[in-house]
């Protein structure tokens, strides 16, 4: 039995030997095309990227020819260099300097040498390759944006770098990559297949025909068109809002989470960076250091999010049953506690219930409620973490994990957080120590998506949809799962109704009041996020930031939205009125309140990012 098990053992084995060798020198000849790489010469022949659309079938990027000079140093002859070098605007040392690069990459693969010519140039150099033996002219595609918005969203393409060529086997030195935006993301998509074709040559290094008859060429497959579920026009309409601001604007659609706008300003137009002309624009928009226009406020930047954090706190309280609709807290220009401290609040009707409090955004009434949620608990630990358990059920304090290609998660502080602040348990710390988180300043940090996804979840009374940005993929409707289950909060959905209530009497009588759009319902909430810096180590208070969150119709939402503006005074100023226009274009398409529209196109707030970083301490939340 031994003997027939060894006899066995060597039988297979050199089964297995004479199988490889056999896939080896008959099937898989990719080795004889290397082992006569001396003699053969590969062109890769690029697909077409992609094409973009918008939710509407509108074409955001398409593509558009270039052409880039390549170079094979082995295979490099005497050559006219200051003809060469004339013809392409280029000096001889910057030639030099290319071609001892490619020589380092590799002697016998193809590099960049000039990317993307122009047509003139190209014409030029055409006529004249005969007479630069190991250079030639590869053909591809570049991005042609039929927008002037949308950079954001849609990324740029930009050469690969070293450490992509070796993490990754499809791409060599001088390939394009998608950067940034859905051109990041969905790259693989959007890239398509690379053709390749095997060129022969003779002992004289001449090309002789296709090696083997061209049997292991092959033929580019185009990359895959995508739509995206923007819309392009109220995008457009919500970046000329948006010029001479600073901030952010994220509308959602809440049945279905796709994203309508994801807007930042100050912005770029996205024909910047494409071709020769990307690099130093690139680095140009880098070094703003003041505007910051690469740098995505509706998902990056973390605010404290104000009062529309207040319905947060609202809810909770109703699920906590430590208030209900009735309940009335007065206000005296403020809620005082402690020995002489005071959250201040701007003037209005005392005492006010739920309802009203929320369409008035009194900040006593909503300390009181804060504190009964945390002072309910035996330990403000246990207050704390349950207030955040129910704050973590609607996105919060994580990242939403859109498919986008950056993002923040915010904060949503807990008792760990307060334990380590004020030295848990040699310091004992209560909930008047915590009593910003009331109102949406303290310790709470959001992103505009994060306030637009807040929205959608109230108008949606307790549940939403992960945010996202894809919707078709060559015509056909995504199904991912993460994207079309439904997230559901802590809060039960009879709870909802008095704050939506409260939301839809901000329009009617409250903050919002002289914002109302005929026609439509809106629920929305005004919001005025405290200001401040360090100057010379000292915190100085600087002009507050506007903020607004709302859904439209109330009963059926279709829209929701959150709009932040830097330094935009209070809620109704910008953040508002941009809100209430942003609706009716997406609900009308057309604009009826013509004297807000000229009155946001026509301001600036310039002059207040122009200022000295000084200013005096105010509080204003409304």
């Amino acid at each position: 039995m031994r003997k027939l098990l060894l006899y066995i053992t060597i039988l297979t084995t050199g089964l297995i030997f004479l199988g490889r060798l056999f896939y080896l020198q008959v099937i898989d000849t990719s080795l004889a095309i290397r082992s006569q790489d001396n003699a053969i010469k590969v062109i890769y022949d690029y697909p077409q990227r992609g094409y973009i659309y918008d939710r509407n079938g509108e074409l955001m990027v398409s593509n558009q020819p270039s052409y880039d000079v390549m170079v094979i140093p082995r295979n490099l002859k005497p050559f006219d260099t200051t003809e060469f070098c004339n013809i392409l605007n280029l000096s001889r040392e910057e030639l030099e300097k290319k071609l001892d690069k490619a020589k380092i990459y590799s002697p016998m693969l193809p590099s960049v040498v000039i990317p993307q010519l122009t047509k003139s140039e190209y014409a030029i150099l055409q006529e004249k390759m005969r007479n630069y033996q190991g250079f030639y002219i590869q053909k591809r595609s570049l991005r042609d944006y039929q927008v002037d918005h949308s950079a954001n969203v849609l990324g740029y393409i930009a050469e690969v770098n070293q450490k992509i060529v070796n993490d990754n086997p499809y791409y060599i030195s001088g390939d394009l990559i998608g950067r940034a935006g859905v051109e990041s993301y969905y790259e693989e998509l959007l890239r398509g297949e690379k053709g390749v074709k095997y060129i022969q040559k003779d002992r004289f290094n001449r090309d002789i025909g296709p090696y083997k008859e061209g049997v292991f060429d092959s033929l580019p497959e185009k990359g895959k068109d995508i739509t995206l579920t923007i819309d392009a026009i109220l995008q457009d309409y919500g970046t000329k809002l948006m010029e001479n601001k600073r901030g952010g604007i994220v509308a959602l659609e809440p049945n279905t989470g796709e994203i309508l706008t994801l807007i930042t300003a100050p912005t770029y137009n996205p024909a910047d960076l494409v071709g020769r002309k990307r690099s130093p624009n690139f680095t140009k928009l880098y070094l703003d250091e003041d505007a910051k226009p690469l740098y995505d406020r509706g998902l990056l930047a973390e605010y404290p999010p104000g009062s529309p954090f207040k319905t947060l706190n609202a809810l909770i309280g109703l699920q906590e049953n430590v208030v209900d609709t009735d309940d009335s807290f007065s206000c005296n220009h403020g809620y005082a506690y402690g020995r002489g401290r005071k959250l201040g609040c701007h003037a209005h009707s005392s005492p006010l219930s739920m309802i009203p409090g929320i369409a008035q955004s009194c900040n006593a009434y909503f300390a009181n409620v804060y504190r009964r949620i945390i002072e309910k608990y035996p330990s403000p630990q246990e207050g704390m973490d349950a207030w955040n358990a129910h704050l973590k059920s609607f996105g919060l304090g994580d990242y939403l994990g859109s498919d986008l290609s950056t993002g923040r998660s915010g904060k949503i502080p807990d008792s760990e957080y307060y334990n380590k602040i004020y030295d848990y348990p040699t310091y004992k710390w209560y909930a008047t120590a915590t009593l910003s988180n009331a109102i949406g300043q303290g310790e709470v940090l959001m992103t505009p998506i994060q306030l637009a996804n807040m929205a959608a979840t109230i108008g949606n009374k307790g549940w939403f949809y992960t945010p996202h940005i894809l919707k078709e993929v060559n015509g056909q409707p995504i199904k991912e799962e993460k994207y079309t289950t439904k997230n559901v909060t802590t809060i039960e959905k009879r709870h909802f109704e008095p704050v939506v209530e409260g939301m839809h009497e901000v329009y009617k009588s409250g903050t919002a009041s002289a914002l109302r759009i005929p026609g439509i319902e809106i629920a929305g909430k005004t919001g005025t996020a405290e200001n401040f810096t360090k100057i010379d180590g000292k915190r100085v208070q600087l002009t507050d930031h506007s903020i607004f969150v709302a859904f439209a119709p109330v009963d059926n939402p279709k829209i929701a939205i959150a709009v932040f503006v830097e330094n935009g005074y209070w809620g109704g100023r910008y953040a508002g009125r941009i809100a209430s226009l942003m609706i009716e274009k997406y609900l009308k398409g057309t604009i009826t309140r013509k004297d807000m529209e000229d009155w946001i196109l026509s301001h600036s707030l310039e002059d207040e990012y122009a200022k000295p970083l000084s200013g005096e301490p105010f509080i204003i939340n409304r």
